[in-house]
């Protein structure tokens, strides 16, 4: 006869169920408690927040402004050009000159020569001078073509008329002795009024 002793083996009960095992993606996401997502997420915080600031950083007024010194283009000009030249003198710092140039190294004895200045204003606005002994020369028709006179204001004691451009912005002009002066821009009329006023006879 065969006891029950000590080593005897218990059988399973059939009735009771077995327990899985836990697969590793439960027992990781058991893991996860709010601290370590926290954790986990600081660092897409961080990127986010250097990546807004950069761009709020480039967003500034005075970020990506790239002025230009345009003497060597009105040097050019002056040598060149059959006519007593003129330029915006005396401006303060707030007008930035962006762009400057002419096409008076192409031009030959007589030829009509053009200087164009671009500048930055105070209030970030563009205002551009242009003064040129060609009235149909490119920068000055592109502004005056199709513009609407609005009648004349004295500046420096000098008579400009004042045009509205195909484009809704303000001109300011005058012809003399075949020679067009032009001041335009999406500048404020208060702004082009003081370039308009700065400008006289370049003196080199």
């Amino acid at each position: 006869m065969t006891g029950a002793g000590p080593t005897s083996e218990h059988a399973p009960d059939p009735a009771e169920p077995a327990t899985p095992p836990v697969s590793p993606a439960v027992e990781r996401a058991n893991r996860m408690n709010a601290a370590n997502m926290v954790r986990s997420l600081l660092p897409l915080v961080v990127i986010c927040l250097l990546i807004v600031g950069w761009q709020a950083f480039r967003s500034s007024p005075d970020v990506g402004v790239r002025t230009v010194d345009p003497s060597s283009a009105v040097q050019l000009a002056a040598a060149r050009a059959g006519y007593e030249l003129l330029v915006p003198t005396g401006l303060d710092e707030g007008y930035r000159p962006t762009s400057a140039r002419t096409d008076a190294g192409d031009a030959g004895e007589g030829d009509p020569v053009t200087l164009q200045i671009g500048y930055l204003t105070p209030e970030e606005e563009f205002a551009g001078f242009v003064v040129s002994d060609d009235r149909a020369a490119d920068p000055v028709a592109a502004v005056l073509d199709g513009a609407e006179e609005q009648g004349t204001v004295e500046l420096a004691g000098r008579s400009w008329a004042r045009s509205t451009t195909v484009d809704g912005e303000t001109a300011l002009w005058r012809e003399a002795d075949g020679v067009t002066v032009l001041v335009s821009g999406s500048a404020s009329d208060e702004e082009l009024q003081v370039m308009a006023e700065s400008v006289a006879p370049y003196t080199g």
